[in-house]
C-alpha cells in the first residue's frame, strides 16, 4: 500500500489576519488591565483553578474565563460588532451568536415564528431540539417525509413537491402553516433543494427555516453547496463548531429577508441562552468568523482535497463503497466533505465496521450506520488521519474476504422507516400528560409518554404523543442491538418505556 506523505500541514499553511477580532480584542485587552476582581467566575481568572484539569490544559483557558465584556442578550459592544461582522460573511441581514449550539437556535426559532395551536411543516426525520421547541410553544406538526434510499438505509432529501403538497393541504382545511423547518444537508451531507421549497414558502407568505447545522461552511469554496442563506432560507440556523473553526457548544443563528419579525426570535433567545455566557466561545465564534474571511477557498481548499483523494483510494478497496450521486435514486447534491464509506460487501454492519477499525487504527468516524460509516473531512483534517483511514478499511477488507457476501438491496423494517405515523396528541399536550410505565413489549398500541432517539444521528424514533408502532419499537430494539447510544428513555435498559394515561 502506498503512504502519501503529509503535504507540510497546508490546513495550517492559511494566513492569519493581523488585527484581532473584535471579541478576541475585548478578551485581550480585558487581561491586559490586570484588575482587582471581585466577582465571578469563582477560580477569579485562575488564580485558583483545579489542578487536576491545569495540569492536563494548562492556565488559559481559566485566565480567559472572564466574567461579563458584553451583554448577549442586548449587546452594544465587541459582541454586536462581532455579530456584524459574520452577517456580512455569511449573507445575512442579522446574526446571533449562540453558546447553546444549534439546539438552542432551532427551538428559538420554531417558538419565533409560531404559537399555540399553529402549524408547522416539517419532516418526520427532524433533529429532536424540533421537538422540543414544539413541547415549549404548542405548534402542530404537520410531518412530511424525506425521500429515502433503500440500499444505503439513509433519508436522503426533502422534495419541494412534497413541501408544496403539505401547504396544499392545510390551505384546504382553511390553514396555512406558521413556518415550514427543513434539514439541509443531512449527516450524510445530502441536500435538499432549499431554493426552490423557500419559493414555493414565499409565494403563499409563510418562512422557511433551515436547519444547516452540518452546512455552515457552504458556499465558503466553489466546490461546496450553496449555503441556504444565499438560496433564499428566511432562517438558518449553523453549528459553527462542526466544520469551521469554533468551539464546541458555540453556533448562530441569521436572519434574512423581510418575512421574519426578529423581536420575537431575539426574545426566545434572551429566554433560551445562558445569561453567563462563555466568552471564550463567543470569543470563537468570532475568530472563526476572521480566519474564514481572509481567503474563505484557501481555507477548504486542502480538506476537499484530501477528501478527494480518500473517496479514490477507497473505492479501490475490495468491498468497499462509496456513497455519491450515482448511487442514489436520483441527482442529490452532496457535501464532498462527508464521506460514506459502505461495507456490507464485507458482510458488516456499519456498527461492527466501526469496533474493528477503532481497534486497528484508533479511527473515530462522525456516524455509523447500518450499511456503512460517514466520516467528517474538515479544515483540520491532516493527510496522517487519511492513511491511517485508508490502512484501516484495507485492513478491514483482507481480514474479512471470506464474510464477504452480497447483502442485497432489502430494508431492515420493509418500507420507509416513520412513514405510518400515527398522532394521537401534539408533543406539548402529550408531554404535560399523566404517564405510566409498561413493559416495552405491552406499549404496542399505546400514546408515547417520551422522546426516545437513538444518537447520532438525533433522529427521534417515538415521539410523545404517538401511537407506538410494531415498527418503531422494532427500530429501538435494533438500535440497542446494534449498539447504539438510545437517548431520552427514562429506562436505559429499555425493558419498560412510560406511556400518556389518557
Amino acid at each position: 500500500m502506498t503512504i502519501l506523505k503529509d503535504d507540510a500541514n497546508t490546513h495550517q499553511d492559511v494566513a492569519y489576519q493581523p488585527k484581532h477580532p473584535p471579541l478576541v480584542k475585548a478578551l485581550k485587552d480585558e487581561i491586559c488591565q490586570k484588575p482587582a476582581t471581585f466577582q465571578f467566575p469563582g477560580h477569579n481568572r485562575g488564580h485558583l483553578a483545579p489542578s487536576s484539569l491545569t495540569k492536563l490544559i494548562g492556565m488559559d483557558p481559566f485566565i480567559y474565563d472572564v466574567g461579563e465584556i458584553d451583554d448577549l442578550a442586548s449587546p452594544q459592544g465587541p459582541i454586536l460588532e462581532a455579530q456584524r461582522q459574520a452577517a456580512e460573511l455569511f449573507g445575512a441581514s442579522e446574526t446571533c451568536f449562540l453558546v447553546g449550539g444549534t439546539t438552542c437556535g432551532v427551538i428559538a426559532a420554531i417558538m419565533g415564528t409560531c404559537g399555540p395551536g399553529d402549524t408547522i411543516i416539517l419532516p418526520r426525520n427532524c433533529h429532536i431540539s424540533a421537538i422540543s421547541g414544539l413541547v415549549l410553544c404548542g405548534a402542530i406538526p404537520k410531518y412530511i417525509f424525506p425521500d429515502y434510499d433503500f440500499d444505503w438505509e439513509v433519508a436522503t432529501s426533502v422534495s419541494p413537491t412534497e413541501v408544496e403538497k403539505a401547504i396544499k393541504e392545510l390551505e384546504l382545511e382553511g390553514k396555512k402553516a406558521g413556518a415550514v423547518f427543513i434539514t439541509s444537508p443531512t449527516y450524510h451531507g445530502i441536500c435538499s433543494n432549499v431554493k426552490d421549497i423557500s419559493s414555493i414558502c414565499h409565494s403563499r407568505g409563510i418562512p422557511l427555516i433551515v436547519d444547516e447545522a452540518h452546512g455552515a461552511h457552504f458556499g465558503f469554496h466553489p466546490n461546496l453547496p450553496i449555503s441556504a442563506l444565499h438560496q433564499g432560507a428566511d432562517i438558518v440556523i449553523q453549528s459553527t463548531h462542526k466544520v469551521l473553526l469554533s468551539l464546541t457548544q458555540s453556533s448562530m443563528l441569521h436572519l434574512s429577508g423581510d418575512l421574519i419579525d426578529r423581536e420575537p426570535i431575539i426574545t426566545c433567545l434572551r429566554t433560551l441562552q445562558s445569561t453567563s455566557p462563555s466568552f471564550l466561545l463567543l470569543a470563537s465564534l468570532d475568530a472563526s468568523t476572521a480566519h474564514i474571511k481572509q481567503n474563505p477557498p484557501q481555507v477548504f481548499d486542502n480538506s476537499i482535497r484530501l477528501a478527494n483523494e480518500a473517496k479514490t483510494r477507497l473505492k479501490q478497496i475490495p468491498g468497499i463503497s462509496i456513497l455519491d450521486s450515482p448511487f442514489l435514486q436520483e441527482f442529490r447534491l452532496l457535501d464532498p466533505l462527508r464521506v460514506t464509506v459502505g461495507v456490507s460487501g464485507l458482510g458488516l454492519t456499519g456498527y461492527e465496521a466501526t469496533e474493528l477499525i477503532y481497534k486497528d487504527e484508533r479511527i473515530l468516524p462522525v456516524l455509523p450506520g447500518s450499511r456503512g460509516i460517514t466520516f467528517l473531512f474538515t479544515p483540520g483534517t491532516c493527510r496522517d488521519h487519511v492513511n491511517r483511514l485508508i490502512s484501516g478499511f484495507n485492513n478491514l477488507s483482507k481480514n474479512n474476504q471470506r464474510k464477504r457476501k452480497n447483502q442485497g438491496t432489502t430494508n431492515r423494517f420493509g418500507v420507509k422507516p416513520l412513514m405510518d405515523i400515527n398522532v394521537k396528541l401534539n408533543p406539548r399536550d402529550a408531554h404535560f400528560a399523566k404517564k405510566k410505565r409498561v413493559g416495552i413489549r405491552d406499549c404496542l398500541g399505546k400514546i408515547s409518554g417520551e422522546l426516545i432517539c437513538p444518537y447520532p444521528p438525533g433522529i427521534p424514533v417515538m415521539i410523545p404523543g404517538e401511537v407506538i408502532s410494531e415498527k418503531a419499537l422494532k427500530m429501538v430494539i435494533q438500535a440497542q442491538i446494534d449498539g447504539e447510544k438510545v437517548s431520552g428513555a427514562s429506562d436505559l435498559t429499555l425493558l419498560t418505556i412510560l406511556i400518556c394515561d389518557v
